[in-house]
């Protein structure tokens, strides 16, 4: 049986499409700015505890990003990605880079009872992740970033975009902001 719909929670939608896999999709968006103790632990911002109790039980997966910074999925959509990369051509250098990097990285973790997650050391040297970080909802995944290397980031695709000019590409064009 497939079933779609959507669910109105106070101030938050929450898409549902639970197909063959049982998986739950739910929207993550917005930045939120997030301490990291001495432990590497990470308080989850309140808004998105909910939506995380509800599609993963709280279990996540973190892994890393060439552009280093952590990838967060739930646990349902971290399971559509590690198929996705199980599926790559195994002869393929690239597809191997990427599978050492995102299935070799790919930590579980669990919200505790205070809406924390404990980012292993590996994670965090290689995000360069010490006190502070940003949150970045991406649809189905978070990207957690140093605040410091997301700061310059930001500046960096600033600039790209007005070299490149790519806001008149094809792509964007169908964006109607």
């Amino acid at each position: 049986m497939v079933y779609r719909g959507t669910y109105s929670v106070p101030k938050w939608s929450i898409v549902v499409d639970r197909g063959e896999t049982g998986y739950v999709s739910q929207l993550l968006r917005g930045a939120s700015h997030v301490a990291i103790d001495s432990k590497g632990r990470m308080a989850i911002p309140a808004r998105y505890r909910q939506q995380l109790q509800d599609c993963a039980d709280g279990a996540l997966v973190a892994t890393v990003d060439p552009d280093y910074c952590l990838l967060i999925y739930p646990q349902p959509e971290w399971e559509k990605v590690e198929l996705k990369l199980k599926d790559l051509p195994s002869m393929d250098s690239r597809a191997r880079v990427l599978q050492r990097l995102y299935m070799g990285f790919a930590t579980d973790m669990e919200l505790d009872s205070q809406g924390r997650v404990l980012l292993t050391p590996p994670l965090r040297e290689f995000a360069k992740l010490e006190r502070r970080g940003v949150l970045i909802g991406q649809g189905n995944k978070f990207e957690l970033w140093d605040e410091d290397l997301w700061k310059q980031k930001q500046e960096d695709w600033l600039a790209m975009l007005r070299e490149d000019d790519m806001s008149r590409s094809q792509a964007l064009e169908s964006l109607s902001i």
